[in-house]
């Protein structure tokens, strides 16, 4: 069975692929042809799975900064509907935490091969958040991870969540237009968890320069370097770790 229709706003164009597929896989396989504004679904029970497809007009070695701007609308997206007293948080660059439980994370691709200093053809977008537990296992016996179940989001479903975000996203780009990256940077690292007797930004190419107070110049952490590798993901289930 398909994913019901979701009510999008324009640009937006819905695919909605059956429980079995892999939206990020198939938004990167046809962003090429479909272009900006491609959504990919999967209708899924258990997952709130979907991809977007973005065409920047920055070159690529700025342009992942989207990677903050889909972070920050699928945050803002889940606060609205989140229970009081239930943070939502980031993990640099990729994990998504709802009261300290992983729920889920972002990705980000790009074509290979694709000049630096030119805006990129295409970047992909995409997310997985998990909505409900399956299995046998009581709340709480696995405290790192979640799902939005658990932490009493009883009604928001994988569309709602999807149908939210888009909207979030839609904002958050405006805004970069608008107001330049520094206000999608504020959002983003406003949800990173704290630490004492640190300063955090992001540079220009999407690297997260942490400044200690006792150092003279700040640690750089490659944003590419760490979007390599999927930290949320588990490879054997296909689904948020546990």
């Amino acid at each position: 069975m398909t994913a019901p229709a979701l009510d999008l706003p324009p640009p937006f164009r819905l695919v909605s692929l059956r429980e079995v597929g892999d939206a990020m896989a198939h938004a990167t396989e046809i962003a090429a042809v479909e272009g900006a504004g491609t959504l990919v679904h999967v209708g899924r029970f258990d997952l709130a799975e979907f991809a977007i497809v973005l065409e920047p007009d920055e070159p690529l070695w700025q342009a992942r900064r989207a990677i903050y701007a889909g972070s920050a609308a699928l945050a803002d997206a889940l606060a609205v509907h989140a229970p009081p007293e239930r943070p939502i948080a980031f993990d640099w660059p990729d994990t998504i935490r709802v009261d300290g439980g992983l729920v889920g994370g972002v990705r980000l691709e790009w074509p290979i091969g694709a000049d630096e200093n030119e805006p990129p053809p295409w970047l992909v977008f995409g997310a997985m958040i998990r909505t409900v537990a399956l299995g046998e296992e009581e709340p709480g016996l696995r405290p790192l991870s979640s799902a939005l179940e658990d932490e009493g989001f009883d009604s928001l479903d994988s569309g709602r969540l999807v149908e939210s975000f888009a909207r979030h996203l839609m904002s958050a780009i405006d805004v970069w237009h608008e107001k330049g990256f520094g206000e999608i940077e504020k959002n983003y690292l406003a949800r990173l968890v704290p630490e004492s007797g640190v300063r955090r930004s992001i540079d220009e190419n999407g690297d997260l320069l942490v400044q200690r107070m006792t150092a003279k110049e700040p640690v750089r952490h490659s944003l590419v370097s760490a979007l390599s590798r999927v930290s949320w993901l588990d490879p054997e289930t296909g689904a948020p770790r546990k």
